[in-house]
């Protein structure tokens, strides 16, 4: 396992949501950090749930948020695999027939919590000979098959961010690994598909934990080296708690939101950790300060408040080439320049070009202040220097006397009809002479026309 080999596994049976994004981006940043490779793993065992249009919608949001794999399998074109391996694992005795079914395993399960005993399988279906077995076929009563753990020795492996873990098989059930009717569970042909696959690294929420502990059995008696485990905690929402919102919130989601791709990327891959979210941090920035040891066991707690911020941060920072073709006709690099610091999300651009190109509506103005702005009017028509704001601004103080807010307000004002914007050094060329002087002259009449 020379080459650093990640993968990440959804169900196609959903859209993504947060948990499932962050799973990825770690995954797709370890394998980069190492310039080993990222595959993406379509487990479409449950072809009642499977959906290729979640198939496609997949693909989108990973290209969407730049985590690009450098290959793809899906499970329902592996049966073969699966089954060449759960042949030899039957001739083995590491898979073994059940027939128990859900009521008599509840069953079973409350006897022992009322004896105060763990609710563990009691392995009953091991005494079974091959009679039995008949007599269950004829019966027209297929098993279900469970993986025997074997409970000689602990299982141990070190976790990338939980440290040293210890399991006690004795303490398990046997897990269930093929229902009656044929079909698959998740851990055993994910066991298979990570060591065919030549996975070197998974990273997962810690609810799998218990999954790991007997997937490490498995990969033994496949004959494979396990991959190396670390499992991050859990999402969960601002407040504490775990929120159904989270279960719902991802991509589509984000995107209608007026997320950026950059501003997901730079919150996912810092959180759980300590460390402080940057929204200037290209991803080969985030990349090479990827450490699974950076990750703490507490909750990582997740706000779309704390995602907006960082989302108005990227936009801050985002190049005109980036968002050409998301903006207003018209609206050329100068302007996105001006405008984008007093942005949160792209499209709020073309309302902020309409204070540029107009009509605008000022507010009403009383008598002192409309004949400032006629004032204001005239020495706007005046030939114009390459900075024309302090220009302006300098000569109505000198003729004026005003001075900080009562100089500048009214004409921010009457210029773009806002009491807050752009820099209005840098704003006014765009919106140009002849339509400054316009519109100043218009809010210094009397009947408060407006433009």
């Amino acid at each position: 396992m020379s080459e650093v080999v990640t993968r990440f596994a959804p169900a196609p049976t959903g859209r993504l949501h947060v948990g499932n994004i962050r799973t990825a981006l770690h995954n797709w940043l370890l394998a980069k950090k190492a310039r080993g490779r990222f595959l993406l793993r379509i487990d479409d065992t449950d072809a009642e749930r499977s959906r290729a249009e979640f198939v496609e919608a997949i693909r989108a949001d990973l290209e969407w948020l730049g985590l690009t794999p450098d290959g793809e399998v899906h499970q329902s074109q592996r049966f073969e695999l699966y089954e060449r391996e759960f042949t030899r694992l039957a001739a083995a005795g590491r898979v073994y027939r059940c027939y128990e079914t859900a009521q008599e395993l509840e069953l079973k399960r409350k006897v022992l919590l009322g004896r105060g005993l763990p609710p563990l399988y009691d392995r009953a279906a091991l005494a079974l000979g091959e009679a039995d077995h008949d007599a269950m076929a004829a019966k027209g009563i297929a098993p279900h098959w469970r993986f025997k753990l074997e409970h000689d020795a602990p299982i141990e492996w070190t976790d990338g961010i939980r440290g040293p873990q210890h399991f006690d098989p004795r303490q398990m059930s046997d897990p269930v690994v093929r229902r009656a009717d044929g079909s698959w569970l998740y851990m055993l042909p994910s066991a298979i598909d990570d060591s065919e696959m030549g996975v070197s690294d998974v990273i997962r929420g810690e609810d799998h934990v218990s999954n790991t502990a007997a997937q490490i059995q498995m990969f033994a008696a496949l004959g494979a080296a396990p991959p190396r485990f670390a499992h991050e905690a859990l999402i969960v929402a601002s407040e504490g708690v775990m929120s159904k919102r989270l279960g719902s919130y991802g991509v589509e989601q984000m995107r209608a939101d007026g997320i950026e791709p950059e501003a997901v990327v730079a919150l996912l891959a810092r959180l759980g950790t300590a460390d402080p979210v940057d929204p200037g941090l290209s991803s080969e920035e985030l990349t090479a300060g990827f450490d699974l040891a950076r990750f703490g066991r507490a909750p990582a707690r997740f706000d779309a408040a704390d995602l907006e911020r960082v989302n108005a941060g990227v936009v801050h920072r985002l190049p005109y080439a980036r968002v050409a073709h998301l903006l207003p006709e018209g609206m050329g690099e100068a302007a996105w320049e001006v405008i984008r610091p007093n942005l949160a999300h792209i499209d709020e651009a073309a309302e902020w070009w309409r204070v540029v190109t107009g009509p605008i509506e000022p507010p009403s103005f009383d008598d002192e202040t409309r004949a400032y702005l006629a004032q204001a009017a005239a020495l706007a028509a005046q030939p114009w220097s390459d900075d024309p704001w302090p220009a302006l601004t300098g000569a109505l103080k000198q003729a004026t006397g005003r001075k900080g807010r009562a100089l500048f307000l009214p004409l921010r004002q009457a210029l773009t009809g806002r009491d807050h914007g752009p820099d209005m050094a840098a704003l006014l060329p765009l919106i140009g002479q002849e339509e400054a002087r316009a519109r100043l002259a218009a809010a210094g009449t009397p009947s408060g026309s407006t433009r």
